[in-house]
């Protein structure tokens, strides 16, 4: 081929044009972001963990009555909010009304019967002794008594026969043994009025036994009262009736379930592997997605791990012990508390489904 055929066959082929200079630059920025997002990558995969086997908690309070009745009134409806000490329902309390009523009656006669136990004790302090005293004072006018009879007994016996007369004898022996006889009474009477101190002490434990019997009154009147203000179920804390079961005119018992109050305050519970845990601490940083909602983007931290893993805690943990082993990678619960995201005009009921990742940082 001739220099001449060379040239055309030269001139014959397209010219190739150089790479602009704009186009040349985005691909060099593509391929930085592609080359700083791998290494990114690789530096925050050892340094997030998340799980899918987490779920929303709370704290729901079961309400149950104290005493027994027909519900006279139902307050709350279903998925409504109340407030600490709001009423919920009133149970038919004329019974225990009239229960409080018969109460305050025996304490008052319980009381009165004390007051009067009281009056005799002031009373016993004073005559006891004072009856001993007299028993005392008659058996010693009675001995000198039978010390005059018995005197004239031995003068009518020792004085001749001439001196003296049969009916005089017979006088003085009749004497003798009055005087005798009015002695033992007196003694007798003296020996009932000598335990001074322990007639005392029956009326003062007497005291003490009605004392006994108005406290049991009071508490019995306590009691009356309390069952009378438990008619009225008031809600413990704030937070939205759950679970309802009651309507009015039904019969309730005492601890029978009624409803449940589920607290606002919710938070996460995860159940991260075991494997997860070696850099996790409270106080860091979660991110959280919400199956039911996912526009919606939580953040919170970690609050605190459980000290065991979810199997310790089963109605029939493991026994490792027995039987063939295979070991299984365990669960511990972490519970992430909430710090921003959450819509007010949004629930976010208990045990909804959500995958939370934490920064280990």
């Amino acid at each position: 081929m001739s220099n001449t055929d060379k040239q055309e066959e030269a001139a014959a082929q397209p010219t190739r044009q150089p790479m602009p200079r704009k186009k040349r630059i985005a691909l060099v920025a593509v391929a930085a972001l592609l080359v700083a997002g791998g290494a990114a990558y690789t530096v925050m995969s050892g340094r997030e963990v998340s799980t899918d086997d987490a779920y929303t908690d709370g704290r729901a309070i079961t309400i149950a009555p104290h005493v027994a009745g027909y519900v006279a009134e139902l307050d709350v409806n279903d998925n409504q909010f109340v407030h600490k000490g709001q009423v919920l329902i009133r149970v038919e309390c004329t019974d225990y009304v009239a229960t409080r009523e018969h109460a305050r009656g025996a304490l008052e006669a319980a009381q009165g019967q004390l007051a009067a136990a009281q009056a005799d004790l002031s009373l016993a302090k004073v005559t006891y002794p004072a009856k001993y005293a007299a028993a005392q004072a008659t058996l010693a006018s009675e001995r000198a008594d039978l010390f005059k009879a018995e005197s004239e007994y031995q003068r009518q016996h020792g004085i001749p026969k001439e001196a003296t007369t049969s009916h005089d004898i017979d006088f003085a022996t009749a004497d003798r043994n009055a005087a005798q006889s009015d002695v033992a009474q007196a003694q007798a009477q003296a020996r009932i009025a000598q335990p001074v101190q322990l007639n005392i002490e029956e009326a003062q434990a007497r005291v003490e036994q009605l004392q006994g019997q108005v406290k049991l009154a009071q508490g019995d009147l306590e009691q009356a009262k309390l069952n009378v203000g438990w008619c009225n179920v008031t809600a413990p804390q704030d937070g939205w009736i759950t679970k309802r079961g009651v309507e009015k005119g039904d019969y309730v018992q005492t601890g029978q379930q009624i409803f449940a109050i589920v607290s606002p305050q919710v938070w996460i519970t995860a159940n991260f592997k075991e494997t997860q845990l070696a850099h996790m601490h409270p106080g860091q940083r979660v991110t959280i997605d919400v199956d039911a909602y996912p526009d919606l983007r939580l953040k919170g931290h970690v609050d605190s791990i459980q000290d065991g893993s979810g199997g310790r805690f089963t109605a029939f943990p493991a026994e490792n012990a027995t039987g063939n082993f295979v070991k299984i990678v365990q669960r511990v619960p972490v519970k992430i508390l909430i710090d921003s995201g959450l819509n007010p005009n949004q629930p976010l009921p208990l045990n909804l489904s959500v995958e939370p990742t934490v920064e280990l940082k």
